[in-house]
C-alpha cells in the first residue's frame, strides 16, 4: 500500500475511533448521573471525552500530515506545476481535525 492509502485509513480509523467515544461518553454520563445523582460527574466525562476527541483526531492529523507534506515539499521541488495539487493532498490530512471538532460539539451539546 502507498503512503498515502496508508494515510487515510489511518484517518477512517480515528474518525470511527471518535464515533464510538461520542457513544461511550453519552452512555457513562447517563450510567454516572443514575449511579450518584450527581450531574457533575456526567459534565466532566463530557468534557474529558471531548477534549480526546480534539486531541487524538490532532495527534492522527499530524502523523498523516508529515508524511504526505514530506512527499508535496518533494514533488514540487521537481516540478513546481506540482504545487496546486501538493497543495491539495496536505489540506487532507486537516479534515480529520474537523471531525474531531464536530464530534467535541456534540458531545458538549448532547
Amino acid at each position: 500500500m502507498g503512503k498515502y492509502v496508508k494515510t487515510m485509513l489511518f484517518g477512517a480509523v480515528v474518525f470511527i475511533a471518535l464515533a464510538f467515544m461520542f457513544g461511550a461518553v453519552s452512555a457513562q454520563e447517563d450510567h454516572a448521573e443514575e449511579a450518584t445523582g450527581d450531574k457533575y460527574v456526567g459534565d466532566g466525562l463530557k468534557l474529558i471525552g471531548a477534549g480526546l476527541a480534539v486531541g487524538l483526531s490532532g495527534v492522527g492529523a499530524g502523523i498523516g500530515e508529515a508524511s504526505v507534506g514530506a512527499a508535496a515539499v518533494g514533488a514540487m521541488a521537481e516540478d513546481p506545476k506540482m504545487f496546486g495539487k501538493g497543495l491539495l493532498m496536505t489540506v487532507i490530512p486537516e479534515t480529520i481535525v474537523i471531525f474531531g471538532l464536530l464530534v467535541a460539539f456534540m458531545i458538549i451539546g448532547g
